[in-house]
């Protein structure tokens, strides 16, 4: 009984179907009041599910001969009745599957649409009459399944053979069933090809959207953790000085705090900024930070820079490229030395962070897995306020989603990010891009944001 459990199978599919087109009508029918009512867009009608259901009517170009066969006008009437219900059986198998892209270029339904024509000729050559209209049911079942570059010689080919067909049975009234033949063929054809096109054209849409609403929880993510990492790391580290300075030094204990509530306050603006889209930021702005930041972790920061100016997209991107390295340095390194070179040619521009303590190293960007777990605690500091020589080890990951984002964001603009420990020890960042490129803006994000033009979205945050 295995044809008895496909049948329930396909009606459960077609029952399936159907509640979802119910359920999209009913969406569709509130959104579209709701836009009366606001006068907005209307929405897109999703239409009926497309089935088979749609070319069964058809069928009914064959009332002819199924009247022949009951009023005992066809000779032989049980191998008429046999031949009618196999022809029925057949176009129903094959419009049905006509509407599953995989089915309907399987092995299978080309088979039952070739049994289906060898029928349709012995049918009409051996009684003529009403029976040579299933030649246009026939050309309907080809044009549903036959779509592609072959389908005009196989409809000119099922034309030419229903108008031999019917010449030899009716004389010139074959014109009228090679006309209808050659119709039905290519209009069903040119119809439900159209309506697969406008339903992929739909999920494409649909998934386009999901796309970009990914992409932006991944670069909203991404923001959030460049933004918080450092900014975190800073207090932890301000906040250890002025607990260790507080009964010996008060007045030194009060500058921290003070620095503490206006990092606070920066990480406030920062956070409203990358939610709104709205980030500015220059390599030059980065990098005195990063020696704020160094200077108050007890390490002492080397900066040097060189070549020519650079373009806002290129600082931008070598500015999170900072603030990330510099965050590591203070949470995991036990440095007491940062040493961050930029290198400028014309074509390249390079910049590189090398410090010399003796932490545990961050992974490598490429073999991060997945998101990095809690940061590790920040170092602690001595009354003098500076770092003791070695530092807590981080937590197994930590800073490896910094790294792995800035790897695919400098990627993005043609260029590329190393990190590892160096042979002297201590470990080094080094990141490299083209001084221009039009992949720059893509890889910070660059947009317009409704109701601001001239703003933009691509947000560096600035190292406080």
């Amino acid at each position: 009984m295995s044809w008895m459990s496909g049948v329930t199978c396909r009606v459960r599919e077609w029952q399936a179907q159907r509640a979802r087109w119910k359920t999209d009508m009913e969406r569709f029918k509130t959104e579209q009041r709701a836009a009366r009512k606001s006068g907005g867009r209307m929405p897109e009608n999703p239409g009926p599910p497309p089935t088979g259901f749609a070319l069964l009517p058809w069928l009914l170009m064959g009332m002819g001969a199924f009247s022949n066969i009951f009023q005992g006008k066809t000779p032989n009437p049980w191998i008429g009745g046999v031949g009618l219900l196999a022809f029925n059986s057949l176009y129903i198998y094959v419009t049905f599957r006509a509407f599953v892209k995989e089915k309907r270029e399987s092995r299978s339904t080309r088979v039952a649409l070739a049994v289906m024509g060898l029928l349709t000729c012995g049918l009409a050559i051996g009684y003529g009459g009403s029976w040579l209209y299933f030649f246009p049911l026939l050309g309907l079942a080809t044009g549903a399944v036959l779509r592609g570059p072959w389908l005009g010689q196989i409809g000119l080919g099922v034309t030419a053979l229903a108008a031999v067909v019917s010449f030899f049975r009716a004389g010139w009234d074959a014109v009228n069933v090679a006309y209808g033949t050659f119709l039905s063929t290519m209009v069903t054809a040119a119809i439900l090809s159209l309506s697969e096109a406008v339903r992929e054209l739909r999920a494409a849409r649909e998934e386009l959207a999901r796309r970009a609403v990914e992409k932006e929880r991944l670069r909203f993510s991404r923001d959030l953790h460049d933004l918080l990492g450092h900014t975190l790391s800073v207090i932890v580290v301000k906040s250890e000085a002025a607990r260790r300075l507080a009964h010996r030094d008060l007045d030194a204990a009060l500058v921290q705090i003070t620095d503490i509530e206006s990092v606070g306050r920066q990480a406030l603006t920062e956070i409203r900024e990358a939610v709104t889209g709205y980030r500015e930021g220059s390599l030059a702005t980065e990098l005195d930070r990063a020696r704020s930041a160094l200077t108050a972790a007890g390490v002492e920061p080397l900066v040097r820079q060189s070549g020519t100016p650079l373009v806002p997209q290129t600082e931008a991107l070598l500015g999170w490229v900072v603030r990330e390295a510099v965050t590591n340095v203070v949470r995991h390194s036990g440095a007491t030395r940062c040493d961050i070179t930029v290198d400028g040619t014309p074509e390249r521009v390079s910049l590189t962070v090398t410090d010399n303590g003796p932490g545990a190293s961050i992974p490598d960007p490429a073999s991060i897995p997945g998101p990095a777990s809690a940061p590790a605690p920040a170092p602690a500091f001595t009354a003098a306020g500076s770092a003791p020589p070695t530092a807590p080890a981080p937590a197994p990951g930590a800073g490896g989603t910094g790294l792995k984002g800035l790897t695919e964001r400098l990627a993005t603009a043609g260029g590329s990010l190393s990190a590892g420990p160096t042979a002297g020890g201590g470990f080094r960042v080094r990141a490299e891009l083209p001084v221009d490129s039009g992949d720059l803006a893509e890889a910070t994000d660059l947009r317009r944001t409704p109701g601001s033009p001239g703003t933009r979205a691509g947000r560096v945050a600035p190292l406080t």
